[in-house]
């Protein structure tokens, strides 16, 4: 096991996510790469009013630690990211829903993506693709989808809340018990 000596880069960050982010359920034969960096190149954010969900951009900073134990990146050699992404929002919440619900944490990220309607958006994304997939993170960031959360990451069917007023994390647990009530 010896550790990189060469600079790491964002894209060797980015390779490192790609595969996290569809299962075999994906749609054969298309590639998400413009997707992957649309995805990773919009910074998620957090809401005054909904302050716990700092906790999902703390798993989504945490990938990176992942990323780096695992590929054994010293970290010196580590570029600067930036702030937490979109993608590292989605693929961390998958991980949480893999803990919580089962299955794998690609599989569950594959989903998100079907819950936005991002799996719609293969390559290439050409202008009016690429204004929907920002129109679509927008939405999530800034909580602008309907109270059931159709349009975010967890739509349910019979929501208990609004579910633009409540942290991911519960919508997460909600959205998990709900298809477990279903099997």
């Amino acid at each position: 096991m010896s550790r990189r000596t060469r600079r790491v880069s964002v894209e060797d960050y980015l390779e490192w996510l790609e595969p996290q982010l569809c299962d075999e359920h994906a749609q054969a034969g298309k590639t998400y790469g413009d997707l992957l960096i649309l995805m990773y190149e919009r910074k998620f954010e957090v809401s005054s009013d909904i302050p716990m969900d700092d906790n999902r951009m703390a798993d989504g900073l945490e990938l990176r630690v992942d990323f780096a134990r695992e590929c054994h990146i010293r970290p010196t050699l580590m570029v600067d990211l930036g702030a937490c992404s979109f993608l590292e929002v989605l693929i961390a919440l998958s991980r949480r829903m893999a803990f919580v619900g089962g299955g794998t944490a690609p599989g569950w990220a594959w989903q998100l993506l079907c819950n936005l309607e991002l799996d719609r958006m293969s390559d290439p994304l050409r202008p009016s693709k690429q204004r929907r997939t920002f129109e679509i993170m927008d939405n999530v960031i800034y909580r602008r989808y309907h109270p059931d959360g159709t349009g975010g990451f967890f739509p349910l069917t019979d929501p208990d809340e609004d579910q633009t007023q409540i942290e991911l994390w519960h919508q997460l647990n909600a959205y998990i018990s709900e298809l477990h009530s279903e099997h």
